[in-house]
């Protein structure tokens, strides 16, 4: 691939265009929790509180979105609004990037499209809410995220509250295993289930500090292995929802979708929205504080890499 044809298609923020002159460390951030993850005005007033959680911590936010057939690297206010309020972006993974980019349609990036345009910008560290993974059932409906075959083979560090409670989190592990993606746990020894802080399995490691958390994936790739690292941060305890309860609320959602033929990329946004209903709105304000936490620990990092630049392997 010729970086500097795919670098072209990137567009960036005033703010982020200044923070890279200055050497300050960037994080992505996605913008699918913006426009399909929350309902307007939370989502909105939610990307702005996460920003500004991002430059308490001395680091840039760079809120990654498609539009008018750019790749747009940071957003003004007015473009948060229009992604938050417009009901017609297009949930884009990697491949959906060509086609969204080459119409000039509005596009809101996932987990995946949002770890290929972090990359092509130089952005070593995104936050999102929860990773995709392993869908249940997926033995019967091969449902399995983009995000997962995108962490085997992108350079970016990924701090999420774990797994969607939604998703087989046993499977998703045992996948991101055989393809030799690290799952670094903060905070706990346990892999984060999203609303739940514990999902009931093991991380590789707990890594607390950002300057070990740093050196670990300063590591990997200057040996060479490409390839994200996942840092499970779990929901803040004041926040997070009881395991048997989410699980039977998710039982339920599930079988709501089944039976009115949800199926692919509209699975997700159904189960949240169901989820938040069938919760009293509880699962989004969980969902909001677990983002900001994320926010926190991944600037820190981010401010961690930035110090611990490159070994003898580096590029």
């Amino acid at each position: 691939m010729d970086m500097d044809t795919a670098r072209s298609w990137l567009s960036y923020s005033p703010a982020v265009a200044a923070a890279r002159a200055a050497g300050r460390p960037l994080v992505a951030l996605e913008s699918t929790i913006v426009a399909h993850g929350m309902p307007y005005p939370d989502n909105v007033r939610t990307a702005r509180e996460v920003e500004a959680v991002v430059r308490a911590q001395g680091a840039e936010p760079a809120t990654i979105a498609l539009m008018d057939g750019r790749i747009r690297i940071g957003l003004a206010d007015e473009e948060l609004e229009l992604l938050g309020r417009s009901g017609q972006a297009h949930k884009v993974s990697r491949r959906d990037l060509p086609a969204v980019l080459a119409s000039g349609e509005l596009g809101a990036t996932t987990v995946s499209a949002t770890m290929i345009c972090a990359q092509l910008a130089g952005i070593e560290v995104f936050v999102t809410g929860g990773i995709g993974g392993v869908h249940r059932g997926a033995a019967r409906s091969f449902d399995i995220s983009a995000d997962l075959q995108e962490l085997a083979r992108t350079s970016v560090a990924v701090v999420c509250a774990g797994a969607k409670s939604i998703l087989d989190i046993g499977l998703t592990l045992e996948y991101l295993e055989t393809h030799g993606v690290p799952v670094l746990a903060c905070g706990q020894e346990n892999f984060a289930a999203f609303y739940t802080r514990d999902s009931g399995f093991r991380a590789d490691r707990r890594v607390d500090d950002p300057a070990a958390q740093a050196r670990l994936i300063r590591t990997k790739w200057d040996l060479g292995l490409a390839g994200g690292v996942v840092l499970s941060v779990p929901v803040p305890a004041d926040a997070a929802l009881a395991r048997e309860e989410i699980d039977a609320l998710i039982e339920q959602a599930l079988a709501e979708a089944d039976a009115q033929g949800v199926t692919g990329k509209a699975v997700t946004p159904f189960l949240l929205a169901r989820i938040k209903a069938l919760t009293g709105g509880r699962s989004l304000a969980a969902n909001i504080a677990l983002v900001k936490h994320n926010a926190e620990v991944g600037a820190r990092l981010a401010v961690a890499l930035a110090l611990a630049g490159h070994g003898a392997g580096g590029a």
